[in-house]
Protein backbone atom coordinates (compact mmCIF):
# COMPACT_ATOMS: atom_id res chain seq x y z
CA UNK A 1 0.00 0.00 0.00
CA UNK A 2 0.83 3.70 -0.32
CA UNK A 3 1.06 5.95 1.97
CA UNK A 4 1.63 9.58 2.57
CA UNK A 5 5.14 10.96 3.25
CA UNK A 6 5.56 11.85 6.38
CA UNK A 7 8.39 14.38 7.46
CA UNK A 8 11.10 12.62 10.19
CA UNK A 9 13.64 14.37 11.99
CA UNK A 10 16.98 14.02 10.68
CA UNK A 11 19.01 10.73 11.06
CA UNK A 12 15.89 8.53 12.13
CA UNK A 13 14.97 6.55 8.72
CA UNK A 14 18.25 8.07 6.99
CA UNK A 15 19.86 5.24 9.76
CA UNK A 16 18.43 2.41 7.60
CA UNK A 17 20.07 3.52 4.70
CA UNK A 18 23.07 6.35 5.40
CA UNK A 19 25.49 3.05 4.37
CA UNK A 20 24.03 2.71 1.35
CA UNK A 21 23.90 6.69 0.79
CA UNK A 22 27.72 6.75 2.29
CA UNK A 23 29.28 3.58 0.20
CA UNK A 24 31.80 5.60 -2.08
CA UNK A 25 33.42 6.99 1.48
CA UNK A 26 36.62 5.77 1.82
CA UNK A 27 36.71 5.06 5.84
CA UNK A 28 40.41 3.35 5.72
CA UNK A 29 41.01 6.90 4.17
CA UNK A 30 39.98 9.11 6.96
CA UNK A 31 40.70 6.70 9.56
CA UNK A 32 44.64 6.93 8.47
CA UNK A 33 44.06 10.79 7.98
CA UNK A 34 42.70 11.23 11.56
CA UNK A 35 45.63 8.61 12.86
CA UNK A 36 48.33 11.23 11.08
CA UNK A 37 46.86 14.08 12.68
CA UNK A 38 46.70 12.94 16.45
CA UNK A 39 50.07 11.64 15.96
CA UNK A 40 51.08 14.62 15.02
CA UNK A 41 49.90 17.01 17.11
CA UNK A 42 49.77 14.77 20.70
CA UNK A 43 52.96 12.75 22.00
CA UNK A 44 51.10 9.67 22.93
CA UNK A 45 47.33 9.18 22.44
CA UNK A 46 45.81 6.34 23.71
CA UNK A 47 42.21 7.06 24.37
CA UNK A 48 39.79 8.54 21.74
CA UNK A 49 36.56 10.00 21.46
CA UNK A 50 34.23 10.15 18.35
CA UNK A 51 31.43 12.58 18.70
CA UNK A 52 28.66 12.01 15.83
CA UNK A 53 29.77 9.08 14.70
CA UNK A 54 26.69 7.95 12.66
CA UNK A 55 26.64 4.12 11.93
CA UNK A 56 30.24 4.15 13.09
CA UNK A 57 31.81 3.18 10.36
CA UNK A 58 35.08 5.55 10.86
CA UNK A 59 35.76 4.61 15.02
CA UNK A 60 35.15 0.65 13.64
CA UNK A 61 38.61 1.70 10.83
CA UNK A 62 40.29 3.59 13.77
CA UNK A 63 39.74 0.87 15.73
CA UNK A 64 41.21 -1.91 12.89
CA UNK A 65 44.56 -0.03 13.54
CA UNK A 66 44.63 -1.50 17.29
CA UNK A 67 46.61 1.21 18.39
CA UNK A 68 43.23 3.21 20.82
CA UNK A 69 40.61 2.86 23.35
CA UNK A 70 37.78 4.41 20.89
CA UNK A 71 34.00 5.47 22.41
CA UNK A 72 31.62 6.39 19.86
CA UNK A 73 28.74 8.75 20.38
CA UNK A 74 26.04 10.12 18.22
CA UNK A 75 22.62 12.14 19.22
CA UNK A 76 20.75 9.42 16.93
CA UNK A 77 19.49 6.21 18.45
CA UNK A 78 19.16 4.67 15.31
CA UNK A 79 22.73 5.42 14.17
CA UNK A 80 23.96 4.04 17.60
CA UNK A 81 22.02 0.90 17.02
CA UNK A 82 23.62 0.28 13.41
CA UNK A 83 26.69 1.10 14.94
CA UNK A 84 26.40 -1.43 17.90
CA UNK A 85 25.19 -3.74 15.35
CA UNK A 86 28.03 -3.44 13.18
CA UNK A 87 30.62 -3.29 16.16
CA UNK A 88 29.70 -6.73 16.96
CA UNK A 89 29.39 -8.31 13.27
CA UNK A 90 32.89 -7.01 13.13
CA UNK A 91 34.08 -8.23 16.18
CA UNK A 92 35.31 -4.91 17.11
CA UNK A 93 36.07 -3.07 20.61
CA UNK A 94 34.70 0.15 19.58
CA UNK A 95 31.79 1.62 22.86
CA UNK A 96 28.95 3.85 21.32
CA UNK A 97 26.31 5.30 23.44
CA UNK A 98 23.66 8.18 22.79
CA UNK A 99 24.66 11.53 23.38
CA UNK A 100 24.25 14.56 22.12
CA UNK A 101 27.39 16.79 21.85
CA UNK A 102 25.51 19.88 22.72
CA UNK A 103 24.83 18.32 26.08
CA UNK A 104 27.50 16.12 27.19
CA UNK A 105 27.24 13.98 30.29
CA UNK A 106 30.15 11.96 30.47
CA UNK A 107 32.39 12.26 32.83
CA UNK A 108 35.51 10.73 31.65
CA UNK A 109 38.59 13.05 29.42
CA UNK A 110 40.20 11.69 26.20
CA UNK A 111 43.73 11.98 24.49
CA UNK A 112 41.25 13.16 21.43
CA UNK A 113 37.66 13.58 20.86
CA UNK A 114 36.93 14.49 17.36
CA UNK A 115 34.15 15.10 15.40
CA UNK A 116 34.14 14.92 11.31
CA UNK A 117 32.01 14.68 7.96
CA UNK A 118 30.65 18.42 8.43
CA UNK A 119 28.92 17.59 11.85
CA UNK A 120 29.56 20.58 12.54
CA UNK A 121 27.91 22.20 9.97
CA UNK A 122 24.67 21.08 11.52
CA UNK A 123 25.01 24.19 13.95
CA UNK A 124 23.62 27.11 12.51
CA UNK A 125 24.72 30.05 14.61
CA UNK A 126 28.42 31.62 16.48
CA UNK A 127 26.47 30.77 19.70
CA UNK A 128 25.76 27.04 19.00
CA UNK A 129 29.08 26.51 18.06
CA UNK A 130 30.55 28.17 21.04
CA UNK A 131 28.09 26.01 22.81
CA UNK A 132 29.77 22.72 21.37
CA UNK A 133 33.32 23.91 22.09
CA UNK A 134 32.24 24.07 25.69
CA UNK A 135 31.10 21.39 26.16
CA UNK A 136 33.65 19.52 24.67
CA UNK A 137 35.99 20.82 27.38
CA UNK A 138 34.20 18.61 29.72
CA UNK A 139 36.06 15.51 27.92
CA UNK A 140 39.40 17.47 27.80
CA UNK A 141 42.68 17.38 29.63
CA UNK A 142 45.07 20.28 29.41
CA UNK A 143 47.22 18.18 27.01
CA UNK A 144 43.88 17.03 24.65
CA UNK A 145 43.31 17.65 21.23
CA UNK A 146 39.94 18.66 20.19
CA UNK A 147 39.55 17.81 16.26
CA UNK A 148 36.88 18.29 13.68
CA UNK A 149 36.25 19.76 10.24
CA UNK A 150 33.70 21.80 7.99
CA UNK A 151 32.81 22.76 4.90
CA UNK A 152 32.77 25.55 3.13
CA UNK A 153 30.78 27.97 0.49
CA UNK A 154 33.27 26.54 -2.04
CA UNK A 155 32.32 23.02 -1.50
CA UNK A 156 29.04 23.54 -1.34
CA UNK A 157 29.06 25.27 -5.09
CA UNK A 158 30.32 22.36 -6.30
CA UNK A 159 28.80 19.58 -4.15
CA UNK A 160 25.51 20.24 -5.61
CA UNK A 161 26.56 19.22 -9.04
CA UNK A 162 26.98 15.66 -8.14
CA UNK A 163 24.49 15.56 -4.75
CA UNK A 164 21.49 16.86 -6.94
CA UNK A 165 18.93 14.50 -8.06
CA UNK A 166 20.85 11.35 -6.41
CA UNK A 167 18.98 8.29 -6.27
CA UNK A 168 19.32 4.54 -5.31
CA UNK A 169 18.03 1.00 -4.02
CA UNK A 170 19.29 -0.53 -1.21
CA UNK A 171 19.97 -4.12 -0.56
CA UNK A 172 17.37 -3.67 2.50
CA UNK A 173 14.60 -2.81 0.37
CA UNK A 174 14.67 1.07 0.71
CA UNK A 175 14.64 3.35 -2.18
CA UNK A 176 15.82 7.14 -2.02
CA UNK A 177 16.13 10.53 -3.89
CA UNK A 178 18.10 13.28 -3.04
CA UNK A 179 17.69 17.04 -3.99
CA UNK A 180 20.39 19.01 -2.88
CA UNK A 181 20.59 23.27 -2.59
CA UNK A 182 22.81 26.19 -1.37
CA UNK A 183 21.82 28.98 -0.46
CA UNK A 184 24.44 31.50 -1.28
CA UNK A 185 23.24 34.66 0.44
CA UNK A 186 22.12 32.86 3.73
CA UNK A 187 25.06 30.30 3.27
CA UNK A 188 23.13 27.19 3.98
CA UNK A 189 22.88 23.83 2.13
CA UNK A 190 20.07 21.90 2.28
CA UNK A 191 19.68 17.89 1.62
CA UNK A 192 16.53 17.00 1.22
CA UNK A 193 15.67 12.92 1.40
CA UNK A 194 12.88 10.71 -0.04
CA UNK A 195 12.96 7.66 1.41
CA UNK A 196 10.68 4.67 0.60
CA UNK A 197 10.67 1.44 2.15
CA UNK A 198 9.70 -1.45 -0.57
CA UNK A 199 8.18 -4.59 -0.40
CA UNK A 200 10.23 -7.70 -1.36
CA UNK A 201 9.10 -7.27 -5.11
CA UNK A 202 11.00 -3.79 -4.51
CA UNK A 203 7.89 -2.42 -6.65
CA UNK A 204 5.30 -1.98 -4.08
CA UNK A 205 6.04 1.09 -1.11
CA UNK A 206 4.74 0.34 2.20
CA UNK A 207 5.89 3.62 3.56
CA UNK A 208 7.48 6.25 2.63
CA UNK A 209 9.40 9.87 4.63
CA UNK A 210 10.91 12.89 3.98
CA UNK A 211 14.10 13.88 6.40
CA UNK A 212 15.70 17.47 5.37
CA UNK A 213 19.11 18.37 6.61
CA UNK A 214 20.38 22.07 6.55
CA UNK A 215 24.06 22.78 7.05
CA UNK A 216 25.39 26.16 7.80
CA UNK A 217 28.22 26.90 5.59
CA UNK A 218 30.97 28.50 7.18
CA UNK A 219 34.07 30.68 5.80
CA UNK A 220 37.38 29.70 7.64
CA UNK A 221 37.07 33.89 8.74
CA UNK A 222 33.74 32.97 10.01
CA UNK A 223 35.27 29.68 11.98
CA UNK A 224 38.28 31.59 13.28
CA UNK A 225 36.21 34.44 14.42
CA UNK A 226 34.15 32.18 16.65
CA UNK A 227 36.88 30.31 17.97
CA UNK A 228 38.63 33.53 19.04
CA UNK A 229 35.91 33.64 21.14
CA UNK A 230 36.77 30.75 22.99
CA UNK A 231 39.53 29.03 25.23
CA UNK A 232 41.14 27.29 22.41
CA UNK A 233 44.28 27.71 21.34
CA UNK A 234 44.60 26.45 17.53
CA UNK A 235 47.59 24.12 17.05
CA UNK A 236 46.50 23.74 13.29
CA UNK A 237 44.15 24.15 10.50
CA UNK A 238 44.46 21.86 7.25
CA UNK A 239 43.39 21.47 3.82
CA UNK A 240 40.90 18.99 2.41
CA UNK A 241 42.97 15.80 3.70
CA UNK A 242 46.22 16.92 3.47
CA UNK A 243 48.76 18.73 5.73
CA UNK A 244 48.57 22.12 3.87
CA UNK A 245 47.78 25.13 5.38
CA UNK A 246 43.57 25.59 5.00
CA UNK A 247 43.01 29.25 3.31
CA UNK A 248 39.68 30.93 1.76
CA UNK A 249 39.68 27.85 -1.37
CA UNK A 250 39.55 24.92 0.77
CA UNK A 251 36.63 22.97 0.13
CA UNK A 252 36.76 21.10 3.56
CA UNK A 253 39.26 22.82 6.76
CA UNK A 254 40.38 20.37 9.40
CA UNK A 255 40.99 22.38 12.87
CA UNK A 256 43.26 21.11 15.38
CA UNK A 257 42.42 22.68 18.86
CA UNK A 258 43.65 22.65 22.28
CA UNK A 259 42.63 24.05 25.18
CA UNK A 260 44.44 24.56 28.51
CA UNK A 261 41.81 25.94 30.61
CA UNK A 262 39.27 22.66 30.13
CA UNK A 263 36.48 22.88 32.60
Amino acid sequence: MNSMATEKPAYTTLAAIYDAVMEEVNYDFWADYIDALMLSHHPHPKTVMELACGTGSLALSLDELECYDIWGTDKSPQMIARAREKNRQRMCGVDFSVMDFLDITMSRTFDVVFCVFDSINYLHTPEEIIRFLNQCQKLLTPQSLLIFDFTTPVNSMEAINYLHNEEGITENNFRFYRSSTYNRDEQVHTNKFKIQKLATDQETVLDECIETHRQKIYTLQQMLAIINQTAYNIRAKYSDFEFEEADDESLRITMVLQCPNTQ
